[in-house]
């Protein structure tokens, strides 16, 4: 890509990678339903952040090891790949997405401005 590409010609490339690995992913196993897809990628959304979470030394009780960034980096695409096929779900583009960012980090803004 080139370097002055802009974040929303990334963003739709990483929508059309993720919909063309889902196009090959497919398995007997995948729910029919949109609800339940959206149900499962949940549940992987939460496992791989669990994963990302592992690379960490979140437990205080433990001798801290040195911190794999490399690790932590593969964990944290693990879960944008289920994050974007929940968009993908959700029949969001990437606009949809970005405006829905937008609208959600605007009201953040305020909460945090408001003592929330």
């Amino acid at each position: 890509m080139a370097q002055g590409a802009s974040p929303q010609d990334r963003l739709d490339v990483i929508f059309e990678l993720q919909r063309s690995f889902a196009d090959i992913a497919r398995s007997d196993r995948y729910p029919d339903s949109s609800e339940e897809r959206v149900s499962e990628l949940c549940t992987a959304i939460v496992h791989e952040a669990v994963e990302l979470q592992r690379t960490t030394n979140w437990k205080w009780w433990k001798s801290p090891v040195d911190f794999d960034r490399e690790r932590a980096k593969e964990e944290l695409v693990d879960v944008l790949h289920f994050v974007v096929q929940v968009a993908l779900e959700l029949e969001l583009t990437p606009d949809d997405l970005l405006r829905e960012y937008r609208r959600k980090n605007a009201i953040n803004r305020k909460r945090q401005e408001s003592g929330y």
